[in-house]
């Protein structure tokens, strides 16, 4: 294992997109490319690397084309949605990487994997779903598909009608132990997109793909955990997390213990749609012996490994 040992690196789907005016699949490689540059530093640095990715826009790029399709072709079932972005963005990696690090001299290999994440088919969020996914449109259109495909469709803060599903608790990672084992051999293991595909086993232990949506960052905890991983590392739009956002008293943070991250979560300090996750994902990682959790924005990702910047959550 190399000197720093191995890191998990989350990178968020929305990390793919520099801005609406550049979503295209060449634009989308163009930024992953950029993230091959911060990856390959990682490992020149004595870092091992398993690099996981969320996929929300880029699926709902894939149904919104089903629902522009739906008269004439059936629709793409969510977990298929999933399966064909982990392939292509781990194609958009695997060949970035490559391409690196032949540049760079380093005589590595990437691999990317199909990655299945079992749910609980008995969590409570199968009872609620509340994820928005595809499109907006109109209530009419929108009751229309739901009772033709048994949609749960619901109004989305004044803006139209979306479709929702759940997004259960990730329970168990299928494929680990391919990943711990590509990521001895010293593999640059890309993996658990968008969380995984969710599926859920039935009374004979089959597995079955299920309409949900996990998140990235507990999923990629889960991994992180799963292969006693040294540190998880969580790209976002920020360079450091912050108390009080966008109030006076607004404090960016360099260091958090557990019992320091434990109380601003109680506080309601993280945005449930934004940071908040990403700081349950680092709680439980350190929490269950992880070193450490980092969370910082892609340029500052090699300072941040060197506690330069960043946020650190650290266990005391």
């Amino acid at each position: 294992m190399p000197a720093n040992g191995l890191a998990v690196v989350a990178i968020g789907g929305n990390a793919l997109i520099r801005d609406r005016g550049h979503e295209s699949i060449p634009d989308q490689y163009e930024m992953v490319c950029n993230l091959a540059v911060d990856i390959a530093g990682m490992i020149e640095t004595g870092w091992n690397v398993v690099v996981t990715h969320g996929n929300g826009p880029q699926v709902g790029f894939i149904l919104r084309r089903s629902e522009l399709s739906i008269d004439e072709v059936p629709p793409v079932p969510m977990d298929y949605a999933g399966g064909d972005i982990q392939g292509a963005v781990g194609y958009m990696f695997v060949k970035a990487l490559r391409n690196e690090f032949r540049r760079r001299g380093i005589r590595r290999e990437a691999a990317a994997l199909v990655t299945q994440t079992i749910v609980d088919r008995r969590d409570p969020a199968f009872a609620n779903p509340v994820k928005p996914i595809g499109s907006h449109m109109d209530e009419a259109r929108a009751r229309e598909l739901a009772a033709k495909f048994h949609w749960t469709v619901r109004e989305d803060a004044g803006r139209g009608w979306r479709r929702v599903v759940p997004s259960p608790k990730p329970q168990v990672i299928i494929e680990t132990g391919v990943i711990r084992a590509l990521a001895s051999d010293g593999f640059v293991v890309v993996c658990c997109g968008g969380g995984g595909i969710p599926v859920i086993e039935d009374e004979n232990g089959n597995l079955k793909g299920v309409e949900a949506v996990i998140d990235k960052d507990l999923a990629s905890s889960l991994l992180a955990r799963s292969l006693g991983a040294d540190a998880l590392v969580l790209p976002t739009g920020v360079e450091k997390v912050a108390v009080d956002f966008n109030k006076p008293t607004q404090r960016w943070l360099d260091r958090m213990t557990l019992a320091e991250a434990r109380r601003h979560q109680r506080d309601d300090q993280f945005d449930a749609g934004s940071m908040g996750p990403k700081v349950a994902a680092l709680i439980e990682f350190v929490g269950a012996g992880g070193k450490f959790g980092l969370i910082t924005n892609p340029p500052n990702l090699a300072r941040a490994l060197r506690e330069e910047t960043g946020t650190r959550v650290v266990s005391a």
